[in-house]
């Protein structure tokens, strides 16, 4: 990691069906070996299944997921004095979206259904609705972020 100055963020393209760029990084973190193609199909085929099944835009179903898997806070290791504490800290917008997407791929990934755009589009459905592997990751990271308060103090 460079000393003299952060790394740019880039700017991706949003995608060529509804227009979206948090779509696109989806389909970006999806991807295995650069195989963009096959990313977008298996999306957009889940994003299809999830409108099928709920009647409605599927665009608004997984922002509805994603807002629904994002943390607000997390725990960091913090070393004072010989002991390492975990620290609860807010998380910032960039990788609240960055986790969620992580979680709800990884979620879908683990998931037993044949296809892994069944298995996106039911990790999606699981997510609009409040339950499934990873809104319990969330509550996990809450959970543990909530049994450490008493370590706020060493915020920095």
């Amino acid at each position: 990691m460079s000393r003299r100055h952060a790394a740019e963020k880039r700017e991706v393209l949003p995608d060529a069906k509804y227009g979206d760029r948090v779509l696109t990084k989806f389909m970006n973190n999806l991807m295995i070996d650069g195989k963009k193609s096959a990313a977008e199909k298996i999306v957009y085929n889940a994003l299809t299944r999830v409108e099928g099944k709920l009647k409605r835009e599927p665009i608004e179903a997984f922002h509805e997921a994603l807002d629904n898997v994002k943390p607000s806070v997390e725990v960091r290791s913090r070393r004072v004095g010989g002991a390492t504490y975990q620290v609860p800290v807010e998380v910032r917008p960039t990788r609240r979206e960055a986790l969620a997407i992580r979680w709800l791929i990884t979620a879908a990934k683990n998931r037993n259904e044949n296809t892994m755009e069944e298995r996106l589009a039911g990790e999606i459905l699981d997510a609009v609705n409040s339950r499934g592997s990873a809104v319990k990751k969330r509550e996990d990271t809450h959970k543990m972020a909530d049994a450490n308060k008493a370590f706020s103090h060493y915020r920095w």
